[in-house]
Order: C-alpha cells, then sequence, then structure tokens
C-alpha cells in the first residue's frame, strides 16, 4: 500500500480543490427542480467549474465517463451519467463533484430532495447516510483504526434497518483521484492506523433494501440496488491533522465544525 503523506504546500492546494468542490453543490442547489434533466445540471456545473472556477472536472473522460459530474436519482447508488432523466417531486438525488484545481482533487457529494416532501423512508435514508458520514468523520485522528470508520456507519444503517453497500468505497485522494487507502463503509477487518497527512474521502452509500448491486450493462457505469430500493449517499474529502481532522469540502450550508480536535465535543445538525 502506497500512502501519501501530504505536505504543507500539498494541504493548501488541496483546501482550494475541496473549496471549489464544495461551491459547485452550493451553486446547483437552486436548480435542482421539478421538472429539470439530469443533463442540464450537469452543463449548468461544467461551465461554472470550466467558466467561473477555471478548473477542471475529474470525472468528464475518467475511463471514459461522458459527463462532469454523477448524479443518482432513486434506486441509483452511484455513477449515474446525467442524461435525459427528468427530476419529479419526491426524488431523491445525489449529485457527486470531483475538481481539479492545480493538479490536485477535491471530491464531495450530496443528497438533494426534489421539491418540498419525500416520502418519511427516503427522508430517514437519507438523514441516516448523514449521519453516518458525520459520525464517521468524529472518528477520524491520528493513532485512530481506519476500521472505527466502517463499524460506526454499520452500527448506525443496522439501527435503522438499512444496509450498507459493499461494491463501493472511499478512497485516498490528492494529486491522483484514486490513491491508497480504500475506506471501507462495512464492518471489516482491514485494519490501518491513521497518519497525519493522510488525505481520503468518506462516502456511505446506504440502500433501503438490499445492499446488493447492479450495474449498468449498457452504459457501465451506473450501479442500481438489485430490489430497485432508493440509496443515498453523502461524501467529503479529509486531511488527518495533528490532533484530529479538517473536512475539506465542507459546505456552507453544513452546521458541522471545519476542523475537529480528538475528544472535543461536536455538536451538529442534519442538511435535510
Amino acid at each position: 500500500m502506497n500512502i501519501s503523506l501530504k505536505s504543507e504546500s500539498e494541504i493548501e492546494k488541496m483546501r482550494v480543490a475541496g473549496r471549489l468542490a464544495a461551491e459547485v453543490l452550493e451553486m446547483i442547489a437552486p436548480h435542482v427542480q421539478h421538472g429539470v434533466t439530469t443533463l442540464a445540471l450537469d452543463e449548468m456545473m461544467q461551465r461554472y467549474i470550466e467558466d467561473e472556477q477555471h478548473a477542471i472536472s475529474a470525472c468528464l473522460g475518467y475511463h471514459g465517463y461522458p459527463r462532469c459530474t454523477c448524479i443518482s436519482v432513486n434506486e441509483e447508488i452511484c455513477h449515474g451519467i446525467p442524461g435525459a432523466r427528468v427530476l419529479h417531486r419526491g426524488d431523491i438525488v445525489n449529485i457527486d463533484v470531483t475538481v481539479i484545481k492545480d493538479g490536485f482533487h477535491g471530491d464531495t457529494s450530496r443528497m438533494f430532495i426534489v421539491g418540498d416532501h419525500t416520502a418519511p423512508v427516503r427522508l430517514s435514508l437519507c438523514r441516516c447516510t448523514q449521519t453516518a458520514l458525520y459520525e464517521a468523520i468524529k472518528l477520524v485522528r491520528p493513532g485512530a483504526d481506519l476500521t472505527e470508520v466502517g463499524d460506526t456507519i454499520q452500527r448506525l444503517a443496522d439501527h435503522q434497518h438499512f444496509s450498507v453497500v459493499r461494491e463501493f468505497c472511499g478512497h485516498g485522494i490528492g494529486i491522483s483521484f484514486h490513491e491508497d487507502p480504500q475506506v471501507l463503509h462495512f464492518r471489516n477487518n482491514s485494519h490501518l492506523t491513521l497518519k497525519e497527512g493522510m488525505t481520503f474521502t468518506i462516502e456511505p452509500m446506504i440502500n433501503m433494501g438490499t445492499h446488493k448491486c447492479r450495474v449498468s450493462a449498457k452504459n457501465g457505469w451506473t450501479a442500481t440496488t438489485a430490489d430497485r430500493q432508493p440509496s443515498a449517499q453523502w461524501e467529503h474529502t479529509l486531511l488527518v491533522t495533528a490532533d484530529g481532522v479538517e473536512v475539506l469540502t465542507l459546505r456552507s450550508d453544513e452546521r458541522f465544525p471545519r476542523i475537529i480536535r480528538a475528544g472535543e465535543p461536536v455538536d451538529y445538525q442534519l442538511t435535510l
């Protein structure tokens, strides 16, 4: 395993990339409405990244991926390819954005609810997944074991009788989109001691029904739940600091601390 510990100058560049990725989600939020197509949203984000941020989408062209972002609706777990799909009231939607600036990546995603309401169980799914992300982030610090992340997410999902996707995981990030280590979101034995300077994503994907998924034979990318039940995902890019964690992709709408020191109490509010 080849884990990159970032220098101070590299961390500064990652802070910039993370902030830009967060700003893309802030910009698109008012446009996630009934009647819009996922392609229209993707095109807005691509123009914003290229023309306003003077940055690059990491997704566009990545192993042949055809769009700027991933937009996954309802039963789609991840890697939903923006296209003609129209959003409707009550849909739950994940938008996943990765921006490259000065050679470094910022990767983040969040859930949206189209319209004012959705089914209570869908709302519970979205909230459970965001809670799982936040509770996992609170554990990140030098000396922690990476398995604590999976243990915590699995426990929270089990408590609400949801399931954790096993086929996809978080990942190290920096100059490369995907670096070591893999970050598993379910209970596991992949022990790794965290060190200052590590940067990685935590991005739990939690399903209402079975944890099993299918990848589209048609496009080779989009993963859907095997039973067609809804799925939710939230993601942040994180830095292990000398005494805790820094959330590099924190958005302005979040009521969650950007910097957490180990042992400090952490209060937060969910976005949805």
